[in-house]
């Protein structure tokens, strides 16, 4: 602890007129001036007092050490008895006023107590500078003590009962001020202005417009601080008829040429949301000063007119108006929104040039700036901002915490940030913690995000919604869904935000059935769902491949008047395309009118995952005529479209542009595409090589999609080195002993596959067993091979014998090769026709007019077989069916698929 402010709340807390009596031992003695020196420095003040009184000696003990040190002080004429009260009088109110003017609140009220036991009192003015400091302050507490002071003495000037009402006010102490207000016995208009001003500044605008009307009733006419601040109290709409009854008797008694009146105005209508009234009623100010050209920026900035504020700004400077830290603040936000990283660096030069840059302000919204810009090295100027400023507020921390929390590979320094600003004693706000939990549901770190959790229990900030909202964001990217359930389940009053994070946390989990149940909650107990919302369910409904209800969805985007929202509509491409309805995926994308990257990229993939290679490299090609820059995802989708029809030359050209022409660095899922491009192709040498060669670890996603190449090209020796380099890094993963074994299957090595299901049967691992399902009526009906667990099972087998006898009538002969068993091949053609996906197709075409599509859904691998019987009941029905495996979707129609037999 330091030893001055010790020493200094020792002596202001014993009254003065008891310091002589405070004596000790006259031993080792020590001069005032050196006391001064050593202890007090430039605190004049203290020192003063100190000198003022008689003293042998003092004591003075330090905490810390536990000691007690002995100073004996040479002084003046005992305080009570060295000058007449009146120079006391004008010495002290001196001292007070200039600790107010330096922000020390505390030490003048304490010297004002001791004047208070010494009967003393100030000047009015000096009241008048303390009740002020403690307004700004918000300090209610010890702004009663000093109005007790003033009742004490009959302090009754009405300047010091009016800044006594307006602290109040500040301090949010409407009844305080109410009685200040009522026992003066002279109320003049800058009492009243004051009173009015109390109620608005407190969200009372009924009794505001009650005192305003009452102060003309009894013959006291506004002045145009009177008027600013009724004005201020009807910017609730819920005030907008007295609002504008007060500007027509503004324009009566000729204030709105007040640049203070007109200046509220504009507030006032841009309050209201018209900021058409607003900008007219600021084009005919006579007179702008800065307060008003910043107030018409902010307002803009806050109605999301980014655009309009940096040209008024622009209009600001060349009417010769000089910027200040608040002006430069808002349009910095102008910039951030806009991401107009040019205009918001000339801003920077701007702020260095009037020596603001350093500014907490200023330097809040800079960070702020080069966050939101999200381009290369903004992150290190955002930084260099922030390491730069002399102090930074609770703003300035989380602004940059939240650029490190959307910044890939820096979201650990967002943490680490979050753990510096604890330790520097800036108590964090719920932004703050929102800002953190979105980092660690970044990273799923599980273990951090607890601890945060903790700690925002510990502040009482877990009630907060937004807060609360972001702990379940960061429990369901864990993968804790039901942890996010709990803390959903306490949230007292939800908002959309929090039924958003609860809505995605499920989807994102794979319950999207629950998901759906949700979003059916919000619509009956009336919750305004936004466009998140209808994101989330709609990802949600593509991830259980449920197209009925995404069709519902659809439905209601529609009549809500959410379908000219951009991500809803990218959203819905999204839905439709993995429902296995890329038709309606391409009528959503045609409608758009203006596209963005994502919506590019929605559709590019979702025709790559249809196996339409064609269309999805022509629409990448269209996109780059269209000036739309590409980002790592599109790339993913233009790959895929290669790899699923053997475009091996395209897709190496397409790999290359990435870095050569569109400044994107491959990452190891874009590797990971090349890989399974030459892999199907049969290129497997290639393929390994360009694993051994990428300049990245290769991880398990990797080395299964070369071991499930290798099962089709029948590639054991390269295989085996997969499956051993896949085991390493995940030794517990069932699929790799599968593929494994199928692929020793394939191979006739029945001995080899003996022993991989004896390793999966000691490390008690199990298969995945193959599902089919289609939807019906919003119901899923789920079948599993030789299933007869369904309510219409005998009709279902006696279909598909129907279907077997015309399909042999075609030719069609079934392929046991697919069948990975060591039995007898009557036995293989039994297990082939009972296949899942059959079963699901023999029950869809029963319960379905005919005609109509069918959409069928497994989750592995569909088999040869069934993929060329499919073909034959395409033709024999005269339907189209779709049917979406584990890798693509497959289209039959008319005897043929769309992926050519290139799966």
């Amino acid at each position: 602890m330091p030893i001055m402010p010790v020493f200094t709340n020792l002596v202001l807390s014993v009254p003065i007129s008891t310091l002589h009596r405070k004596e000790l031992e006259p031993n080792n003695p020590i001069s005032a001036p050196l006391f001064h020196k050593a202890f007090f420095g430039t605190n004049s003040i203290i020192y003063e007092k100190l000198l003022s009184v008689k003293l042998t000696s003092t004591i003075v003990r330090y905490p810390h050490c536990g000691q007690v040190k002995r100073f004996q002080l040479s002084g003046r004429e005992k305080f009570s008895h060295r000058i007449e009260e009146n120079e006391n009088f004008v010495g002290f109110s001196k001292d007070l006023g200039t600790l107010c003017k330096e922000g020390r609140l505390m030490e003048a009220v304490h010297i004002l107590h001791l004047m208070d036991q010494n009967d003393l009192r100030a000047y009015a003015k000096t009241y008048v500078l303390i009740l002020k400091s403690c307004g700004n302050m918000k300090n209610l507490s010890e702004g009663r003590r000093v109005h007790a002071h003033m009742i004490k003495f009959g302090i009754e000037s009405n300047k010091v009962l009016v800044t006594l009402i307006n602290m109040y006010a500040k301090c949010g102490s409407v009844a305080d001020a109410c009685q200040v207000f009522d026992k003066m016995s002279e109320i003049e208009i800058v009492s009243w202005t004051a009173m009015i001003s109390c109620y608005a500044q407190n969200d009372q605008g009924d009794r505001a417009w009650k005192l305003f009307c009452e102060m003309q009733r009894v013959g006291i006419q506004p002045n145009q601080f009177t008027f600013g601040s009724v004005l201020k109290a009807c910017t609730n709409p819920e005030y907008m008829d007295q609002g504008k009854q007060v500007y027509a008797h503004v324009v009566k008694t000729g204030y709105l040429s007040d640049v203070h009146v007109a200046s509220a105005l504009v507030d006032m209508h841009a309050r209201w949301g018209n900021m058409v009234d607003a900008r007219r009623v600021f084009d005919n100010m006579p007179e702008r000063n800065a307060v008003s050209w910043t107030g018409m920026i902010t307002r803009y900035v806050q109605s999301e007119d980014s655009e309009e504020a940096l040209k008024l700004f622009q209009k600001m400077q060349l009417a010769g108006v000089k910027s200040d830290r608040f002006s430069l603040s808002s349009v910095l936000c102008a910039c951030a929104n806009l991401e107009a990283l040019d205009e918001g660096q000339r801003i920077h030069a701007e702020a260095i040039k009037i020596g603001v840059e350093l500014d907490v302000c200023v330097g809040s919204a800079l960070v702020d700036m080069y966050v939101k810009c999200s381009q290369v090295d903004c992150m290190v100027d955002a930084r260099k901002v922030f390491d730069r400023m002399p102090q930074q507020n609770v703003v300035t921390w989380t602004a940059l915490m939240v650029g490190y929390s959307q910044s890939s590979g820096h979201v650990q320094e967002a943490i680490n940030l979050f753990a510096k600003m604890k330790r520097s004693g800036v108590k964090p706000n719920n932004f703050t913690f929102a800002s953190v939990l979105k980092a660690c549901a970044s990273m799923a770190d599980l273990e951090q995000g607890k601890q945060i959790h903790a700690h925002i229990v510990k502040t009482g900030l877990e009630t907060d919604v937004c807060v609360a909202s972001s702990i379940v964001t960061m429990y369901a990217r864990c993968r804790t869904i039901e942890d996010a359930r709990k803390v959903f389940d306490e949230i007292l009053e939800r908002n959309v935000v929090s039924w958003n994070a609860i809505i995605a946390g499920y989807a994102q989990n794979g319950h999207g059935e629950v998901a759906y149940k949700l979003f059916r909650q919000t619509r009956m107990e009336g919750v305004k769902i936004d466009a998140f919302t209808f994101g989330s369910v709609l990802s949600a409904c593509a991830g259980i491949t449920a197209l009925d209800q995404g069709m519902q969805v659809h439905t209601i985007i529609l009549k809500t008047g959410f379908q000219s929202s951009i991500s809803v509509e990218n959203s819905l491409i999204t839905m439709y395309a993995r429902c296995g309805s890329i038709e309606d995926a391409r009528k959503v994308f045609d409608k758009i009118l203006e596209r963005n990257v994502i919506s590019w990229t929605a559709i590019i993939t979702g025709y790559a995952q249809h196996g339409y290679a064609k269309e999805a490299l022509n629409l990448f090609e269209q996109m780059n005529g269209l000036g739309v820059k590409p980002n790592h995802i599109t790339f993913i989708g233009v790959l895929s479209a290669c790899s699923h029809v053997g475009l091996v030359d395209e897709g190496h050209r397409y790999f290359a542009s990435m870095s050569h022409e569109h400044g994107i660095l491959p990452s190891l899922e874009h590797y990971a595409c090349v890989v399974d491009l030459l892999g199907r192709a049969g290129h497997l040498d290639e393929a390994e090589a360009v694993i051994n060669e990428m300049p990245f670890k290769p991880d398990a996603l990797v080395w299964r999609t070369l071991l499930g190449a290798c099962r089709i090209h029948a590639n054991i020796d390269l295989g085996k080195r997969a499956a051993e380099r896949l085991l390493e890094l995940e030794p517990q993963d069932p699929t790799t002993y599968v593929l494994l074994s199928n692929m020793y299957a394939a191979g006739g090595q029945w001995d080899a596959v003996a022993k991989v299901r004896k390793m999966m049967k000691d490390r008690q691992l199990t298969k995945e067993a193959g599902c089919s399902w289609i939807e019906i009526k919003n119901r899923v009906h789920k079948f599993f091979v030789r299933d007869r667990s369904h309510p219409l099972t005998e009709e279902i087998y006696a279909k598909l014998d129907e279907l077997t006898l015309q399909m042999k009538k075609l030719g069609y002969v079934p392929d046991t090769n697919f069948v990975l068993y060591d039995v007898e091949e009557e036995q293989k053609e039994q297990f082939l026709w009972y296949h899942s996906e059959k079963l699901a197709i023999a029950f869809g075409l029963i319960v379905t007019p005919p005609g109509t599509c069918i959409r069928i859904f497994k989750n592995l691998r569909v088999c040869g077989d069934c993929h060329t019987a499919t073909k034959h009941i395409s033709k024999i029905v005269e339907r189209e069916i779709v049917v979406r495996d584990a890798n693509r979707f497959h289209h039959f129609k008319d005897g043929l698929c769309s992926c050519g037999d290139y799966w």
